[in-house]
């Protein structure tokens, strides 16, 4: 007799409702769960899922799916991509991500998820840290100096309640590429800033920075994206680099600013 083993479902754009099967245990093959943009999906994230140890990627996005973020995610060692996002999903982050080796990936945006980042975050098994994409929840607390120890590629943090100085997560030495902390709490001085020369994206807008832009902005030859509206920065936009490319009134809507491209000082 002979046996199919399937590798990969996936769902995407289907007219179909309900829950999740418990049934999708059942593929011990499978490397790809995938449902997305099915919003007629409810329910809880199956436990069964917990059986499928050979899976690399998993995708429940775009749905109405309701309760915690299963912490036996964390028993898929082979995992790589894990997309919870645009969802219902509520409850605090199990620190126990962290423990997956291989994850790549790590999406948890567009939810009501609670609570503080875990401490965990700053320790993840992996080589490197996932891509990091925590954005529209209703995270509070302070963001874990541990997360300084990580060298992320892209980190985005933005509209939540997350407080305090998160300068650690920059320097010279970091891999940043991409960095949302926008609409948040964040309130340090960035004067003395240092970033990577890979950085490209920095978004600060709607925080309660202080102090004068960084010196250091002007180095960054890669800047595509820079917004630090509302804010309570002052003095003269350093000159050089991008700095004098980007946009008044998206970028550098704050009344002590003062400097091209704003007016003079």
């Amino acid at each position: 007799m002979l046996h199919y083993a399937l590798h990969a479902l996936t769902v995407f754009q289907a007219n179909i409702s309900g829950q999740i099967p418990a049934s999708v245990g059942h593929l011990p093959y499978l490397e790809t769960l995938l449902f997305r943009h099915i919003t007629n999906i409810t329910g809880q994230i199956p436990s069964s899922i917990a059986k499928l140890t050979r899976l690399k990627s998993v995708s429940l996005s775009w749905t109405n799916l309701t309760g915690p973020v299963p912490s036996f995610f964390s028993k898929l060692k082979t995992l790589n991509y894990l997309d919870l996002s645009f969802n219902q999903l509520s409850g605090s982050i199990p620190p126990s991500l962290s423990l997956l080796p291989n994850l790549l990936d790590l999406h948890l945006d567009r939810n009501r998820l609670t609570g503080t980042i875990p401490e965990s975050f700053g320790a993840f098994a992996g080589s490197s840290p996932p891509n990091l994409y925590l954005s529209h929840n209703q995270l509070t607390g302070s963001v874990p100096k541990s997360l300084g120890n990580m060298k992320f590629t892209r980190i985005d943090l933005s509209r939540n309640r997350l407080t305090s100085d998160i300068s650690f997560l920059f320097g010279k030495s970091k891999a940043l590429e991409s960095a949302d902390f926008s609409r948040n709490l964040f309130e340090f001085d960035v004067t003395k800033l240092q970033f990577p020369k890979s950085l490209r994206v920095l978004d600060w807008n709607y925080n309660k920075l202080k102090g004068n832009l960084p010196l250091a902005l002007t180095t960054l030859a890669n800047l595509q994206l820079f917004n630090v509206s509302y804010n309570r920065l002052c003095g003269q936009i350093p000159v050089g680099g991008k700095l004098q490319s980007f946009t008044y009134a998206e970028d550098f809507h704050i009344q002590c600013l003062c400097g091209a491209p704003l007016p003079a000082c």
